[in-house]
Order: structure tokens, then C-alpha cells, then sequence
């Protein structure tokens, strides 16, 4: 038996595709803190997390005790639970959380540290530069302003939540009238961050005008077993394996010794060259987009972790897929 923990809004389409994957003798159990019935329900057993971490801990440790579940992936918050794996490991419980001790999420949580990492490795990565206060943030974007755009974000984030592109000639109320466009003047950006006498660490970096491509692997131990990556063209994506931005990904995540479903994030810059943006010790929101693509991740991941055979990858080239709202039963 397999235990799903709270996840992205993707945990349905893990799901799925475990079931896909896993003979039908095999359990799956799903939860989630929320009343998610809409996801959970594509378990062959639903519960309710506590909202409590510590609570939580307790709850799950008894749970797998009573129905006798050898493998638990941590959707949400692994770096939580991964400190406190010796508790799963004492009752026999294979635990993934996306990283295989603290030191993977200390590295790649902490944007600065990250890139601090990256480079040291001589993995490519957006160029960043760190600042603290008023005085290190204007002296970083002049430092780069001077060989083209620049743009922001914090330290520690998901979701892409506080970046910010600079443009010189973005009004404003530019900001405001067009949030989703990312985009405002240094100065405008420069008087808000000046209101509070202190602002979280926040890297200024190159912005980098090429498309961005999103690679989902399974990992195992530090090793990749398995990955697609996808690139947005307008509302579309694309798939693709074995080019530079798929195997700079694949080096990252080994490197930072990855263990689970795992997201690493690239960007081009203006030559076609990947650069690694961040790592998400985690499965992303389109990893059920890869199944298009004939290579069912959850399924692989699945099957491996309990000694089973793994489903075949059947690549489809030239797939392309647009996502799109349905509604479903959310009955309880």
C-alpha cells in the first residue's frame, strides 16, 4: 500500500496515474487537510489530515501503523516532514519527501544559497545578487542595469509569488492595472520597499528573455529514473527530453540529491542557453500533463517504490496540450 499526502492541486492527477500504474490488489490511500473530495477521491481510501503539524505527525505514524503502509510521499512541506524521518524509518516506513536529509531543502529553499550552490558546482544558473536593505537593493540594480532588464524575487517563495520585472518605461499604476503582467518602473518598486524599515532577502537578478522550461522527474537516492520536460508556448505546452535544458536539470537534481517527484525549473536566455531558476523538491502543478507525452511519472514512481514493474515509456513526439477547467463531483 501506497500513502498520498496533501499536495499540489496536481495530487488528483498523481493519483490517477498511480492508479493507472499499480494492480488493482494495491491499496491507495490519499489525504488531504482540506475537505478535497474531488481529489482524494481517486484513492481507494480517503482521509482528513489534521490541520496541526505536530498533530499531524502523530496521526500519520498511527495511521500507516493500522493499515500496514510501507511507502507515505510528502506532497506539501517535505522539508517538515524530512526532520523527522528517523520517526518513519522506526516503524519500517519508506518516507519521501523530495530531498534526502535537511541539507537538500536547506540548499535549494534559500534562493541566494541555491545560486551560491549552482555556481560552485559550475551548474548554469540565473546570475543573483542579494540584498537585504535599501542600499544593497539599489546597488544591485544598478550593477546590472547596466547590461540590460532586471528583475526581482525573494529568497524563499513558491508559485513565482513577488516577482517582478523592471521596466523603464512602466508607469506607476502600471502594477495595478495589469498585476499578471509582472512588471513595474525601479522606482515605483524602489518607494513601496522603502515603507517598511525591514523587507525579506530578495535577489535581483538578469532577466532572461528566452522561454522557460519546466522538467518533472522521478528521483531515487540522488539518481534520475525518469523525466519530461515541458515548455509553455502561449496557453499550449510542449514536451521534450534529452536537450540542454532536460539534462541541466537532471545534473541539478542530482547533484542536490533529489529523492521523489521532483520539479527543476530553467529558463533561456537570449542564446538559447538554460539557465536552472530554482528547484522544487516537490511535484509540480502540470505533472500530470506528462502522461500526454506517453511517460506516466506518477505511475513510475509508484510501481518502484513498492518492487513492482514499472509502467512502459511509449514517447509520443510532437504532443502538444492546453489545459482546461473541468468540474467534477466534489461530494464527500
Amino acid at each position: 500500500m501506497i500513502w498520498f499526502l496533501e499536495g499540489q492541486s496536481s495530487q488528483r492527477d498523481v493519483l490517477m496515474g498511480a492508479r493507472e500504474a499499480l494492480p488493482a490488489d494495491v491499496r491507495i490511500f490519499a489525504s488531504h487537510r482540506r475537505q478535497r473530495p474531488e481529489i482524494t477521491s481517486q484513492a481507494d481510501v480517503s482521509l482528513q489530515e489534521p490541520l496541526d503539524n505536530e498533530e499531524r505527525i502523530d496521526w500519520i505514524l498511527q495511521t500507516a501503523r493500522e493499515h500496514g503502509i510501507k511507502v507515505i510521499l510528502a506532497g506539501r512541506i517535505g522539508g517538515f516532514y524530512e526532520a523527522r524521518r528517523a520517526l518513519f524509518e522506526a516503524q519500517g516506513i519508506t518516507l519521501v519527501t523530495g530531498g534526502m536529509s535537511m541539507e537538500t531543502f536547506a540548499c535549494v529553499d534559500d534562493k541566494s544559497r541555491f545560486t551560491a550552490e549552482c555556481e560552485a558546482a559550475g551548474l548554469a544558473c540565473v546570475p543573483a545578487i542579494t540584498a537585504t536593505n535599501t542600499a544593497e537593493l539599489i546597488s544591485a540594480y544598478e550593477t546590472l542595469a547596466a547590461s540590460g532588464e532586471v528583475c526581482i524575487k525573494p529568497t524563499v517563495g513558491i508559485y513565482g509569488q513577488g516577482f517582478w520585472r523592471f521596466k523603464a518605461e512602466a508607469d506607476a499604476f502600471s502594477c495595478f492595472a495589469d498585476p499578471d503582467a509582472r512588471q513595474t518602473s525601479f522606482q515605483a518598486y524602489l518607494h513601496a520597499y522603502q515603507q517598511a524599515a525591514e523587507r525579506p532577502p530578495m535577489l535581483v537578478m538578469p532577466y532572461m528573455a528566452g522561454s522557460e522550461c519546466s522538467v518533472d522527474m522521478v528521483c531515487e537516492n540522488g539518481r534520475v529514473i525518469a523525466s519530461v520536460g515541458r515548455r509553455k508556448e502561449g496557453l499550449n505546452q510542449t514536451f521534450e527530453r534529452d536537450t540542454d535544458a532536460v539534462r541541466l536539470a537532471i545534473r541539478a537534481a542530482e547533484h542536490f540529491k533529489c529523492d521523489g517527484l521532483v520539479n527543476v525549473q530553467t529558463r533561456d536566455n537570449d542564446n538559447g542557453q538554460p539557465h536552472l531558476l530554482e528547484i522544487n523538491p516537490r511535484y509540480s502543478g502540470g505533472v500530470g500533463y506528462t502522461r500526454h507525452a506517453g511517460v506516466n511519472l506518477a505511475g513510475i514512481f509508484a510501481t518502484r517504490r513498492l518492487g513492482l514493474t514499472e509502467p512502459e515509456t511509449n514517447w509520443r513526439n510532437n504532443v502538444c496540450v492546453k489545459a482546461i477547467t473541468v468540474a467534477v463531483s466534489a461530494t464527500a
